[in-house]
């Protein structure tokens, strides 16, 4: 999953969201270096990928992209998913899609000293352009997919999925739904599992 669905399935807690965002950057038992609440987060996230990338209506997402982008299919899918989130986000918070994500970025701010040095490069850029509210327009998604085809060198070609988001619009937002609906279960029982174990170690 891309930025706001994993915002987005951390809970309430600032710190475990905070840890769910940076985690791709903090490798390996790295993460042991943060405090106990952010190692959850980072822990969480690592989950939500797992069991995102063996999930069947998943794969149906990224086959579809597969011959024409390859490995990039699943960064491709992450990001179309995430647009589906930001559109459809009065089906999952009573919070607007605008005041949650500012205070998602407050909370960055507030926890500035505890990011990594990548997120702090990236956090002027990603509130300037407000990445997060723009995913709920094909025309944000898209330059979002142009912003990762530019960090892959133009060699992805990923700036061109979004004739296939348009192509197989209902069918992608149809597999998101599906699967997102599982997704938010799992990790609702995934992050008390890891709260637990954290807890009583």
């Amino acid at each position: 999953m891309n930025y706001l669905a994993h915002i987005y399935l951390s809970g309430e807690s600032d710190l475990v969201t905070i840890g769910n965002f940076i985690a791709d950057g903090i490798k390996g038992k790295d993460y042991k270096k943060y405090p106990k609440e952010i190692q959850i987060g980072i822990l969480l996230h690592r989950n939500i990928d797992t069991f995102t990338d063996a999930h069947q209506t998943v794969r149906k997402s990224t086959k579809r992209l597969h011959e024409k982008y390859s490995h990039y299919s699943g960064i491709i899918v992450d990001m179309l998913y995430d647009h589906f989130l930001a559109k459809n986000w009065s089906n999952y918070s009573p919070i607007p899609l605008e005041t949650y994500v500012d205070a998602f970025y407050d909370s960055l701010e507030d926890h500035y000293d505890l990011l990594p040095l990548r997120i702090q490069k990236m956090m002027p850029y990603m509130m300037a352009d407000n990445w997060l509210v723009s995913y709920a327009s094909i025309d944000g998604i898209s330059r979002a997919l142009e912003g990762m085809n530019r960090r892959t060198k133009n060699r992805s070609s990923m700036n061109e999925a979004v004739n296939e988001l348009e192509e197989f619009y209902k069918d992608f937002e149809n597999e998101f739904t599906l699967f997102f609906e599982e997704l938010i279960v799992f990790s609702k029982q995934k992050l008390k599992e890891i709260e637990l174990k954290n807890n009583t170690q």
